[in-house]
């Protein structure tokens, strides 16, 4: 479309064609074998995950310590499911203070747990032996009572709810 000097008005061109090319057919032998969409797949991923948050606090998410915490969290495992208690849903929150305080918000799965006692003193030992953690404080709550939904799909797919 182009504009007429002499009225200012929209000028159209029609252009009459008789055929066109047929585009090219894609061919199997360009296409890429599953071995290498999955290699590239896996690059994506490793370097994706490999980034790390940059000038992130220590005890901020993604930080040093708090990342240390999250580990040592996912090291203690419920004795009678056999998934780690932060995959488990039953961490609630992580707060690391800048001096290394941590406090853990934490439940259980039900109030008459055989573990009620020794669990939240378990926590509060494995997160104080983190380097770097002056002190470790566990507080136990019932509200929001824990429930199956909290779980993550990791702990999903290793009891076969996925």
């Amino acid at each position: 479309m182009s504009i007429s000097e002499d009225t200012g008005e929209p000028r159209f061109t029609v252009e009459q064609v008789d055929s066109v090319a047929a585009p090219p057919r894609a061919k199997v032998e360009d296409a890429e074998s599953p071995a290498e969409k999955l290699d590239r797949k896996r690059d994506y991923l490793e370097g994706f995950l490999a980034e790390k948050p940059q000038n992130v606090p220590p005890g901020a998410p993604g930080g040093d310590l708090y990342e240390a915490v999250i580990a040592a969290l996912k090291d203690i495992f419920d004795p009678e499911i056999p998934v780690n208690i932060y995959d488990l849903g039953l961490i609630y929150g992580v707060d690391v203070a800048d001096d290394g305080g941590v406090v853990v918000t934490m439940t259980l799965t039900t109030p008459h747990c055989p573990v009620a006692e020794s669990m939240p003193g378990e926590v509060e030992l494995r997160v104080g032996s983190v380097p770097g953690v002056r002190d470790a404080e566990v507080n136990l709550v019932w509200d929001p009572p824990w429930d199956p939904a909290k779980m993550s799909d990791e702990a999903r797919l290793e009891l076969g709810m996925l």
